[in-house]
């Protein structure tokens, strides 16, 4: 008993799913098809060819978006690494039984305990402070620059230092002395 491979269309003529009248029909506009291409270099369409590369296309375009995604959430996490960096490597160390300076994150007033020192340096912006997960630091002007740059969000406090004077004639209150220990 030899085992010959049979053609789909033997296959399913022996299995009666097909008339041979069918068979017949769909091998001779195969052929027909065939010559076709030959004789007039027509190239016929095949639907499943084109399905096939129109859901390759949409599965590279699916790729490189997500490829895309990953890029930016590896940018954002190689950023928040150089602040955290930063900020471990250039804070300053507070004293917590200074004076409380007052500040806001989130329309929230926090207290950050500080030297009278370095909180006359908050004010002139020789000093600023920045939000490290869920505390707060403080680095010179020169790093928090650096942290802004990167991202904004995370410098709380960093007042630009004053160097214009007010002309004495447009003031007003000119003459009144303003307190040196004056808080809020």
């Amino acid at each position: 008993m030899s085992k010959q491979k049979l053609s789909l269309q033997e296959q399913l003529l022996k299995s009666g799913l097909v008339s041979s009248a069918q068979a017949k029909s769909a091998k001779s506009n195969k052929h027909k098809q065939e010559q076709l291409q030959r004789k007039n270099n027509v190239v016929v369409e095949d639907e499943a060819k084109e399905l096939a590369q129109k859901a390759r296309a949409e599965q590279l375009a699916r790729d490189i978006e997500l490829n895309q995604q990953r890029q930016q959430q590896e940018h954002k996490k190689q950023l928040l690494a150089q602040i955290k960096q930063l900020i471990e490597q250039n804070k300053l160390l507070r004293d917590e039984d200074g004076v409380a300076y007052r500040f806001n994150d989130d329309n929230k007033v926090k207290t950050l305990y500080v030297s009278e020192t370095m909180r006359a340096q908050l004010i002139n912006g020789q000093l600023a402070i920045v939000k490290l997960g869920k505390s707060y630091e403080v680095v010179t002007a020169e790093v928090a620059k650096k942290i802004s740059e990167r991202n904004a969000d995370s410098v709380l406090v960093h007042n630009e230092a004053v160097t214009t004077s007010v002309e004495q004639s447009d003031d007003p209150y000119a003459g009144y002395a303003v307190p040196d220990d004056l808080m809020w």
